[in-house]
């Protein structure tokens, strides 16, 4: 699988799966058709069907009487979506994909498009992330706790907008709807093979799962309270470079540092690619989430309907890091080969190498709400106020402590280098993604006297505040005749976002060799903390190097193993962002006869009013000596606030119509303009400053690469879409339709360079800022979507139990996203284009092919599906933007799932994810340069659910 090769084949043979499958499936189709009998169906009829069965004839349903063309998961009772994590379910949708972390899926994409494109919605209100973009964590919510999907491909006008590729809108039940007393229980067991390989750990873990629902006071009043406890672990094992590459001139010098090209040489010399460092990371883990789901509903006659949900998520978890760093990956380089695109094939390099351990802590609480009174006052008129609001806290603490090579060890004895700079080679083999690095065999990796030299000492911590009130107002007013029904209403929301990012690592650390071997002598880890790490990465060969413990090194040096978080977080930054929407919208629903042909849809209006503040601080700088060879830049301490603002208004219209062409056969057209906002992150006003390198000559080269941390003025991106889609419901358990669509793309962004003033040591230098702003050109997105599900009832028993559903998405774009240093660039005053030296990306999350498989057997007691998924690769843009491009390649996951009826309302199931190990690999800053690559190993889970 390693195979660049059988990577770029998978694309291939995703569409020849869909293909394939999706013959299969017309084949069967209209042989269940003409199978059933008028009578035979009526008796089916009465058979109750339960488990992924129901979910698909559930599902099939939802998207036949919608009225924009929409695609769902849905079930009649709390537990039964077939996932463990709302993100796993919705990657079962058509159209649906996601981006793994941590082996779960988590940020999701929609018909090949990224989640930039996306909205995502709870109970039709907007949810934050701790993201600092506009997805939102899927796998922050249980899937027990979750009993509807729906994903809206098209638009409409009362539809909270933000929807490019389509709003995802999660659902929890309504307990009065929902019309049962029902209690459940769930206690599951979590095995992994690669926490298994944790020393002192067995790899185990567990969830548990109670949900209530009941009914009161004569059916006025139903309740409705999910709680879960989930403690499991999902070690890590991985390789990455850092993530600022630099374009090296190829006509060095043998035994040269790398030398930047310069931007007005570009095209005319040679180049390669390198990064800053290279790192190996061992991660050890432990993941605790507390989430609660509660609802009430009041139903005291049939004018009001009052609806108040809940939903609280408390996640914790703890990474036990241990990372081989090559710290100097742009220093000694010779007998470099590389390809035409700059890709670096082998080189041989020099550098310091160090021992770093971190302890990370992530704290993520969302809580979110909402309160919705539902008013009949006559049979025509319903009046409906909603208040929601939403919140996440994201926190993050993380102490780093280095220990780097030296050219003597611990003891005073000369290595056989008499330098800190050690050998090394870089290969990456043809077909691979995993590159080779050797270092010279004289040093030994797993000798800790090597490693003691330039102690460096940190204690990080991070918040993110994101945060949204919002309310709404719609009246809806029953009409007759070709216009069925009129609905209006206004939105009003405010979202807040803000972050700090601080550091401390002022430590003053002993210089005294005797103290620094007895805390090196103390602090050891005796054993490496993983055995067989990256065993699965073919080509590796480093499985292990001297590691400390971090808490010692800390209590040690600095008298405290923790010495927390500056008092002080302002820095330049940080960001704090407002966002003020204002919405109203009109529609009409209509539904009549053409000839004798039902019609049916929407027509409508949305107008958005966005209003932008953006506070940014500012601080004149000093420069620190770290006293290692680098420098750094710190405040004084004395800020000022400068606040961007920008405001926009845009006009969304809509239509939708479906043409009821035969009985079980439905045409749907639609036409709107929709809107994608920019992440709160990118509207940030701060300015960030990297230090990459450590031989800076002067103040202006070590200020060379100041990003700005976000672009206040930057506006939606707007489309204009029209899709067709041509449905085919020959029972309920089949489904057969095609989609093609095209969005034209009315701006993109491009990089710019403003030249901004800085006061550092006291003296004004003048340093390029680079920035992203809008631009005006065009670009279109076309693709074709494609469903087809059955149940294979024509087979003989007990065969006839097998179903099958696949669902495959096509798009292609020419939209161009550049690299922000390597890229074309924009003069903003003279419009002057700066050609750039690679080739742009297309949209974020972006892929052209997505495939989703599922077959399933159900037979008694029985219950079986297995779930292929499959997503080309993509650009996945850094959150907070400014930053260069990175790929993802290629995914390909297996996941199983069983259950078995021990007695009615008791079942044994079983969960299998990620089956086959299926790495994630990416590449910066083109394509095929590796960058990274991940091994999460599998995932299973065995347990027991009752209910009454």
């Amino acid at each position: 699988m390693n195979s660049r090769n059988q990577i770029r084949a998978r694309g291939l043979r995703a569409a020849l799966l869909a293909g394939a499958g999706s013959t299969l499936l017309v084949t069967a189709i209209p042989v269940r058709a003409q199978d059933t009998a008028p009578a035979a169906q009526g008796e089916e009829d009465a058979i109750v069907v339960t488990g992924i069965r129901e979910t698909i004839q559930n599902s099939i349903n939802t998207k036949r009487e919608e009225t924009a063309i929409v695609d769902a998961l849905s079930a009649d009772d709390i537990g039964d979506l077939p996932a463990l994590s709302v993100g796993q379910a919705i990657q079962t949708i058509t159209g649906a994909t996601t981006h793994r972390e941590k082996g779960d899926a988590s940020e999701i994409a929609l018909r090949g498009l990224g989640p930039f494109l996306s909205n995502a919605t709870f109970n039709g209100r907007d949810a934050t992330n701790g993201s600092g973009d506009r997805s939102v964590n899927f796998n922050q919510f249980p899937s027990e706790l979750v009993n509807n999907i729906k994903i809206y491909k098209t638009q409409q006008a009362d539809l909270v907008e933000g929807g490019v590729a389509g709003t995802i809108e999660i659902g929890t039940l309504r307990p009065l709807d929902f019309g049962k007393r029902r209690i459940q229980g769930e206690v599951k067991a979590q095995y992994n093979p690669y926490g298994d390989r944790i020393v002192g750990s067995g790899g185990i873990g567990w969830r548990g799962t109670l949900s209530y629902v009941d009914q009161f006071a004569n059916d006025t009043i139903g309740i409705a309270i999910g709680v879960q406890r989930n403690d499991t672990n999902n070690p890590e094992e991985t390789y990455a470079a850092s993530t600022t590459w630099t374009a090296c001139r190829a006509d060095n010098s043998a035994a040269a540092n790398c030398t930047e090209l310069a931007r007005a040489d570009y095209g005319q010399d040679p180049f390669y690619l390198v990064p800053n460092a290279y790192t190996f990371r061992q991660i050890s883990e432990t993941d605790k989430r507390d989430a609660v789901f509660g609802a009430i509903q009041w139903r005291p006659s049939d004018q009001f309907n009052v609806n108040l949900d809940v939903q609280y998520s408390d996640r914790t978890f703890v990474e036990s890091r241990r990372d081989l760093n090559i710290s100097e990956a742009r220093r000694g380089l010779t007998d470099v080969v590389y390809d035409e695109n700059g890709i670096v094939q082998s080189l041989s390099g020099q550098s310091a190498i160090e021992s770093n351990g971190s302890e990370l802590s992530r704290a993520e609480e969302y809580l979110g709400g909402g309160l919705s009174v539902e008013w009949q006052p006559s049979d025509r008129l319903t009046l409906t106020v909603d208040g929601s609001y939403s919140r996440t806290i994201r926190v993050e603490d993380e102490r780093n402590v280095r220990l780097r090579t030296d050219p003597r060890d611990l003891n005073g004895d000369t290595t056989v280098f008499n330098n800190m700079r050690i050998p090394y080679t870089y290969e990456i083999t043809p077909g691979s993604f995993v590159p080779t690095i050797t270092i010279d065999p004289r040093f030994d990796l797993n000798n800790h006297d090597l490693f003691w030299d330039d102690a460096r000492l940190r204690r990080d911590q991070s918040r993110r505040h994101n945060e949204i009130i919002a309310g709404r107002f719609d009246a809806g007013y029953e009409m007759d005749g070709f216009f069925s029904k009129l609905s209006a209403g206004v939105r009003w929301s405010e979202m807040t976002f803000r972050d700090y990012d601080v550091r401390n690592e002022g430590f003053d650390l002993t210089s005294d060799i005797d103290e620094e071997r007895r805390i090196n002598n103390l602090c050891r880890t005796r054993a490496f903390p993983q055995t067989g790490f990256l065993s699965a990465a073919d080509g590796n060969a480093i499985n292990s190097w001297a590691t400390f413990d971090v808490d010692c090194l800390f209590r040690e040096y600095t008298g405290s193993e923790d010495p927390g978080a500056l008092e002080d977080k302002r820095s330049p930054a940080n960001r704090d962002v407002t966002e003020r929407t204002l919405a109203g919208y009109i529609m009409a629903d209509y539904d009549a006869d053409l000839g004798n042909m039902p019609v049916r849809g929407n027509i409508g209006v949305r107008v958005v009013k966005t209003d932008v503040t953006s506070n940014g601080l500012r601080s004149d700088l000093t420069i620190t000596d770290n006293g290692d060879g680098t420098i750094r830049l710190d405040t004084t301490g004395d800020f000022e606030t400068v606040t961007i603002k920008s405001s926009n208004t845009r006009i969304l219209p809509s239509v939708n119509a479906i043409f009821e062409v035969a009985p079980d056969t439905l045409l749907r057209v639609a036409g709107y303009r929709a809107m994608s906002r920019p992440a709160p992150s990118a509207l940030g006003a701060g300015r960030t400053f990297q230090l990459d390198g450590n031989d800076f000559t002067s103040v202006e080269e070590a200020i060379g690469n100041v990003r700005a941390n976000g672009s206040p003025r930057l506006k939606p991106l707007m489309s204009w879409n029209a899709d067709a889609a041509i449905e085919w419901y020959p029972n309920k358990d089949s489904l057969l339709s095609a989609t093609v669509y095209y969005k034209q793309f009315n701006g993109g962004f491009q990089p710019v360079v403003f030249d901004e003033e800085f006061v550092i040591d006291g003296q004004t230098v003048t340093a390029p800022v680079t920035q992203t702003r809008n631009s005006p050109d065009k670009s279109r997105i076309y693709g074709l979507e494609l469903t087809a599900a059955t149940r294979f009832s024509f087979l003989p028993k007990p065969l006839d139990g097998l179903g099958a559903k696949v669902s495959y998405n096509y798009a292609d774009s020419n939209f161009e996203t550049q690299d922000v240093r390597l890229g074309d660039q924009f003069d903003p005053v003279t419009e002057e284009v700066s050609q750039g030296l690679i080739a742009p990306a297309g949209l974020s999350g972006y892929s052209k092919h997505v495939l989703s498989a599922q077959a399933y057997y159900e037979l008694g007691p029985v219950s079986l599906q297995a779930i292929y998924n499959y997503r080309s690769k993509y650009f996945q843009d850094f959150v907070g933007g400014n930053s260069q491009l990175r790929y993802v390649g290629p995914s390909e996951t297996v996941d199983f799932r069983a259950s078995l009826a021990l007695m009615p309302g008791v079942s044994l199931r079983f969960e299998a994810l990620n089956l086959f190990n299926e790495p994630k690999a990416t590449y910066m800053p083109v394509y095929g340069s590796s960058r990274q690559y991940h091994y999460y190993g599998s995932k299973y889970f065995i347990g027991l659910r009752a209910r009454i």
